[in-house]
């Protein structure tokens, strides 16, 4: 089906079923705050939880109570607002058992979540999620808690509590909410005091895991004008994994949460509420469920492109592995040097990981290294809300501050032991005549274990003495940190004329700032770092053993990332006739980003005494030897610094027309819109790269309609889409550093959401989703398989910084390309080339640089390798020019800018986390007791089939799953307490919800995110 079919289908069916509608009579429509599903009807009388908030109302002989939402920025009838959202009140979220975002997304249409490998995590709807990687990216799903956008926020990461409701707008939403949002907007709105009365309740949960949370919340009116509220949720449990390296679990909880709302109301025209908030997380969290690899035997990509196993890296095509092998140390330092290699890499299966077993299961891991992770946030929020009968005033401000630091082993394995090695048993016995008596100190310990450096912006350890241990074996980690602060302030207008006239003006201004790294430390780096000190120093004429070439561990600094935005939107209403509506909306948008950078790695020499790695460089001004974090500015810059502006007008159209009370139809364009930025730092001394990407747009048409039939016990909602995008902004990790790409792609699909309930203790809801998107003319190359599925070329892992580059052969020729790697290498001492298991092509280790100059014919006689030229021009009889060799080019011969090899068509494919297919049922019965009632619910959720990258091959594959939940609650009268058991993923599914591939200088590895266990447990609580 085209998208064109499906929107005029959906648009044929919807008008039959809303003159259905039309015909049925409805209830009063009185609104009610009660457990609400995702198209608004209540879920059940009774079903009240402790801290939950009702307003009932009787409906007579109906049964379709209305939940109020604030979509489009003022207070309306979920089933009367023109937009694709679906809505969850706080007894809703506990009935159906949603406890965070995770949960959330399984029972929304078009709509997936999963971490994401650096602290962060991806909501997509539609198609759409955070694809870009780098501090400046803006988020494609706008987050706002209480109205108020809260970019970096960690409340994806903790468990809801205490909320009135939670909104999810599907589609483009630019024009009304804080920030424009090119996917949709998750809005989480807190319960707020209530003047009326005295509250409190306080629930307690055991569960499986030894797991313990509690929650509670006290309300206080203090007078007739003024109130708080008071809330928190504690939870401790054990970790979901195994680690058998230990014995401990990990992955486990240790958080709290509290918050605190205040609110006045001098008159009855004007209201202010004052909100904070506090997050606090410090426990053994997993910010990866496992590690897979079907290892590669070559060495060439470190795992093979074909499948994902329980294997672990081939370490001998990793960055630490290449710069302390006894092949670099003779190949690109000095012959004297090669006995000091730790191994060599021309036996390409004798490497450092070669004896370890990666045990079978998701939740079962065998690391040498624990999880560590902390968090902690502060949200504030002040709104003054002025009604002056025609006008109403809003002001509102927010501020938020986030931290998090995570560590976690980086391999997630146990390398082989290092004691008795001969290239370092030889090192520490010379290192005294070689003047390297202080850097074999600071490097092992008396028992000859390796220490491993810790991670400051010092960048001089393990040297300075201080390190976190030091062990048997190549110890090694990440840690990714990173702090943000930001506030915001928008003010907004709103009519409320008596004619057909009115409309909505504001603004918003917001500012922001980010600092962070992400280290990745691998102790054996720093024995390289010592050696290859020794030799370059010498060469820069610094005395021997005076200067190691730091820093010994790989850091992406972000020293600043600061963000200025501001927004000014307006929204028209004509109101025609009591059924017909027209909205016209316009939005200008302008950001203003700012990034202070570097990615330092081997790349400085530094002081053994030095307490400052950049206050301390020698030869800092060097050509090949001083570090420059930006080739672009003259001289030698310890930073790299840049600067990007985006202005963009965009709006909206919308025309609804009521058939009846509860019968709407509606057509919508609107215009989405995410600014560009900057891509992270990047060592410019191996490659050329874009600095900056370009924002992405969207043009989006709906057809919608929502309907209540039969006296309210069927309400059904539907709606098409198309879409049509501009510059998506897709990432890749590519020569240790994340890029963003921008490619065109469309697309479309449908969704229906649906509840039935034939009388007031029984109750169905229904939703299902189709979504199919396409790339558009675009190729990017597969670091997976960089050779683009060719034979007549040979992938190379370049010995002295772990990329992979590619070298083709112009005449198609394999054995040409073949033999030229083989004569070179040859010449070089290491080993030919073989075949890379799960591509059509072979691969060797060797050095790309060298590789391209003779290839090129470029080499000055004056060169040592000249001689090897000329044999090579006489083999192949080419006597002058060029050798009949691609290198760092397309198929067209065009040099790519990036030196990874041959591009692949993408047109056609689908996005990244995307499933074509999903659908949710739920089932709950209420059976009265007396004046008690059991509630009995259960809801399966199926996620169809996607991909983890636009590149779609079958590695990528993600297979559809589902997750059901049960529950039963036994509610006493006025529902003062209750008793509940519970099951969530009965199934025990460890399905993944999505990939992480990381780069080729460490092995192509791939982290995979899952859903949570089956848990069980019971609850019981109280209120009043």
């Amino acid at each position: 089906m085209t998208k064109f079919q499906l929107l005029a289908c959906t648009a044929v069916l919807l008008t039959p079923a809303s003159a259905w509608a039309q015909d049925a009579k409805s209830g009063t429509g009185a609104t009610d705050l009660r457990a609400t599903s995702a198209t608004g009807q209540a879920q059940t009388p009774t079903d009240q939880t402790a801290g939950g908030t009702s307003t009932a109302a009787d409906q007579g002989t109906g049964f379709a109570d209305d939940i109020v939402v604030t979509a489009q920025r003022t207070s309306e009838r979920l089933q009367d607002v023109p937009i694709s959202v679906s809505a969850f009140t706080g007894a809703a979220l506990e009935t159906q058992q949603i406890k965070n975002s995770l949960d959330l997304q399984t029972s929304l249409p078009n709509v997936t979540f999963t971490k994401t490998n650096f602290t962060s995590a991806s909501f997509t709807i539609r198609g759409i999620g955070d694809l870009c990687t780098g501090f400046s990216c803006d988020a494609a799903t706008g987050i706002h808690l209480n109205d108020v956008p809260v970019p970096g926020t960690r409340l994806f990461e903790n468990e809801f509590f205490d909320l009135e409701r939670i909104e999810v707008l599907r589609g483009p939403q630019g024009t009304l909410f804080g920030r424009n949002a090119t996917s949709g907007v998750v809005n989480i709105i807190t319960a707020r005091p209530d003047l009326s009365g005295v509250r409190a309740s306080l629930s307690a949960e055991y569960g499986n895991y030894d797991s313990k949370k509690v929650q509670g919340m006290v309300n206080l009116p203090l007078g007739d004008t003024l109130g708080v509220r008071f809330a928190g949720q504690y939870l401790n449990r054990d970790g979901y994994t195994r680690n058998v390296f230990d014995g401990s679990r990990i992955d486990g909880r240790d958080l709290y949460q509290v918050r605190g709302s205040l609110r006045w109301q001098p008159s009855s025209s004007t209201t202010i509420d004052l909100v904070g908030a506090y997050f606090h997380e410090k426990d053994n969290r997993s910010r990866i469920q496992k590690q897979l690899c079907n290892r590669d035997a070559s060495a060439v990509l470190g795992c093979s492109p074909d499948r994902l196993d329980n294997d672990t890296v081939n370490a001998n095509a990793t960055f630490a592995s290449l710069l302390t092998s006894t092949e670099f140390f003779r190949t690109a330092l000095s012959p004297t040097l090669a006995p000091f290699g730790i191994r060599s890499i021309n036996n390409f299966n004798a490497d450092a990981f070669s004896n370890f077993v990666n045990p079978t299961g998701l939740r079962t891991v065998n690391s040498s290294i624990n999880p560590t992770y902390f968090a902690d946030e502060i949200n504030g929020q002040l709104r003054i809300d002025q009604d002056f009968d025609s006008f109403a005033v809003s002001l509102i401000g927010g501020y938020n501050r986030s931290r998090v630091d995570s560590t976690t082993g980086y391999f997630q394995n146990v390398p082989n032991s290092i004691i008795g090695n001969a290239g370092i048993g030889a090192f520490r016995a010379t290192a005294p005549a070689l003047g390297l008596t202080a850097a074999r100190n600071a490097l092992f310990d008396a028992s000859g274990n390796l220490c491993a450096a810790g991670t400051d912006r010092n960048y001089v350890t393990p040297f300075n003495g201080q390190n976190v241990g030091c062990y048997s074996y190549g110890y090694n980690y990440d840690r990714s940190r990173s702090k943000s602060e930001g506030y915001s302030g928008e003010v907004k207008i709103n009519s409320n004329f008596d004619g057909p006239f009115n409309f909505l003006l504001g603004g918003i201004y917001l500012r922001g700032s980010t600092e962070g790294d992400y280290y990745v430390v691998n102790s054996e780096g720093g024995y390289g770092a010592a050696i290859i000190g020794l030799a370059q120093g010498t060469a820069v004429g610094a005395p021997p053993g005076s200067v190691f070439r730091g820093p010994a561990y790989f850091n992406s600094e972000t020293d600043r990332y600061r963000l200025k935005s501001y927004g000014v939107f307006g929204e028209t209403y004509f109101q025609f006739n009591d059924a017909l509506k027209l909205t016209l909306g316009l939005r200008y948008s302008r950001d203003e980003k700012f990034v202070r950078d570097r990615n330092p790695l081997v790349s400085i020499l530094i002081p053994y005494n030095a307490t400052n790695a950049f206050a301390s460089q020698v030869a800092a001004n060097v050509p090949g030897v001083g570090f420059d974090a930006d080739a672009g500015t003259p001289g030698f810059q310890i930073f790299r610094e840049a600067e990007v502006e985006f202005g963009r007008l965009t709006g909206r159209a919308v025309i609804d027309f009521k058939l009846a009370r509860d019968s709407l139809l509606y057509a919508s364009y609107s215009r989405g819109y995410k600014s560009g930025g900057i891509n992270p730092p990047f060592d410019q001394t191996l490659f050329t790269a874009p600095t900056t990407f370009r924002p992405e747009s969207v043009d989006a048409f709906e057809v919608g309609s929502k309907n209540t039939f039969m006296n309210g016990q069927l309400r059904l909602n539907a709606s098409a889409f198309y879409y049509r995008y501009k510059d998506l902004q897709l990432s890749r990790i590519l020569n240790r550093t994340s890029f963003n790409d921008n490619t065109n792609a469309d697309i479309y699909g449908a969704e229906i959401e649906a509840v039935i309930r034939p009388d007031r203790n029984f109750l169905v809801n229904l939703s299902a989703s189709y979504l199919k998107s396409k790339i558009k003319d675009f190729s990017l190359v597969d670091t997976r398989d960089p050779s683009g599925g060719r034979s007549d070329t040979v992938i190379i892992k370049d010995l002295t910084n772990a990329s992979n580059c590619v070298l083709r052969s112009t005449q198609g020729s394999a054995a040409a390309a073949n033999t030229f790697v083989n004569v070179v290498n040859g010449a070089l001492g290491l080993a030919g080339t073989r075949a890379v298991a799960g591509t059509n092509t072979t691969g060797a280790i060797s050095i790309c640089s060298t590789l391209a100059s003779l290839a090129a014919g470029q080499v000055p006689a004056t060169n040592a390798l000249f001689p090897l030229q000329q044999g090579l021009r006489a083999a192949f009889g080419v006597p002058t020019g060029a050798l009949p060799f691609a290198f760092n080019t397309n198929a067209a011969g065009v040099a790519t800018g990036l030196p990874d090899g041959i591009p692949v068509d993408l047109t056609g494919n689908q996005l990244p986390n995307a499933p074509m297919y999903k659908f949710t049922v739920g089932f709950q019965h209420t059976l009265p007791i007396g004046e008690f009632n059991l509630v009995t619910r259960a809801d399966l959720n199926y996620t169809g089939e996607y991909f983890s990258r636009s590149f779609n091959r079958n590695i990528d594959r993600i297979k559809g799953y589902e997750v059901v939940n049960i529950s039963v609650q036994l509610n006493a009268p006025d529902d003062r307490y209750f008793l509940r058991g519970f099951v969530q993923n009965l199934t025990g599914n460890d399905a993944i919800t999505g990939q992480y591939v990381t780069d080729a200088s460490t092995g192509l590895f791939t982290n995979v995110f899952t859903l949570e266990p089956r848990r069980y447990g019971v609850a019981a609580g109280f209120k009043f």
